[in-house]
Formats: structure tokens, C-alpha cells, sequence
């Protein structure tokens, strides 16, 4: 059960338009992964996401968007975190509750749903060097590619001013 009323891919749009951001949406099958994303996103420009929802043992929760080539080691991002216990993925409830999207739907602009600021937003600083950047719209049928700068406006108007991380100086 969701804390709140749920935003879609339509009000999610609504909001670009409000904010004057300029959005380029692609439809497609849906896909779950990474891997499913590259065999079917065809010749789409730019940049590319993997959407990680983590917690730690105390619950607090991180949404952390990289370029989807970007490896993530969770025991360095614990210590770089300071998390407590084991750095691990948010359960589907979580998930639900806190970004209103399902598993698969992982995007940086489930954050229009954490209307409690429960979720902490890192991002790859290194990500904002391509233009567009292309993630899902709160459901992985669509891929919607927008400018670093206005990925980044975004989420500073949703109240989630990105954490960035430089993965090239975590060890």
C-alpha cells in the first residue's frame, strides 16, 4: 500500500511541462534489466541509467542512479555511505511505498513520490557529462532522454538534491 496518491508517466510529463523541461519520450516493450534495455533500445542517444534502491540495517534508504556501464561495489558505497550493517536493495514494499513505482520501474524520477524525503538521491557525477540522459518515466514500457542540467533541476524541485558521487575516487 502506497503512502500517498501516486505520480504516472502522464503527471510526471505535466511536471516537465511545468518546469519548461524539454523531453524527447520513447515507447517500447517493457524491460526489466539492463540487459533487456540495450537489446531493444535500438539507436537511442546518449546516456543510459541503472537505478539501484538500497537500505541499510537502521532503514535508511538511498536511490542511486549511474550510467548503466557504471560498477557498483555496495561494500564501498556502505563505508563511503556511512551505512550501518550490510548496504542491500530495498525491499518491493519499500520500493512501493517510498518511490511509488514497481520493481523493473526504478528511475531518478520515482523521487516525485517520496513526498516524506525518506529517500536519500545519490547520482554518478560522471553521468552529467553525456546529453541526454535516458531513464524510465515511472514505468519501463518508455524511455524519456533529457539534458543533464534538467535531470538535475528536477530533482532539486522535488526536494532531492542528488548527493553526487565521483565512483572514479572510491576505493
Amino acid at each position: 500500500m502506497s503512502l500517498h496518491k501516486r505520480h504516472t508517466a502522464e503527471s510526471l510529463f505535466a511536471c516537465f511541462e511545468e518546469l519548461e523541461i524539454l523531453y524527447k519520450n520513447h515507447m517500447h516493450p517493457p524491460v526489466f534489466t539492463v540487459e533487456e534495455s540495450k537489446q531493444l533500445r535500438g539507436t537511442l542517444h546518449g546516456a543510459h541509467t541503472k537505478n539501484l534502491f538500497l537500505r541499510d540495517k537502521k532503514k535508511r534508504f538511498w536511490l542511486l542512479t549511474v550510467s548503466e556501464s557504471q560498477s557498483v561495489d555496495l561494500k564501498t558505497l556502505k563505508r563511503y555511505l556511512g551505512a550501518s550493517g550490510s548496504l542491500s536493495f530495498g525491499s518491493a514494499e519499500y520500493l512501493e511505498n517510498y518511490l511509488g513505482v514497481l520493481p523493473g520501474c526504478v528511475t531518478p524520477y520515482s523521487v516525485i513520490n517520496d513526498a516524506t524525503g525518506t529517500v536519500t538521491m545519490l547520482l554518478d557525477s560522471e553521468l552529467l557529462k553525456t546529453d541526454p540522459i535516458n531513464a524510465h518515466p515511472l514505468q519501463n514500457d518508455m524511455t524519456v532522454a533529457v539534458s543533464p542540467s534538467d535531470l538535475l533541476r528536477f530533482l532539486e524541485e522535488q526536494g532531492h538534491t542528488p548527493h553526487m558521487i565521483d565512483f572514479a575516487e572510491l576505493t
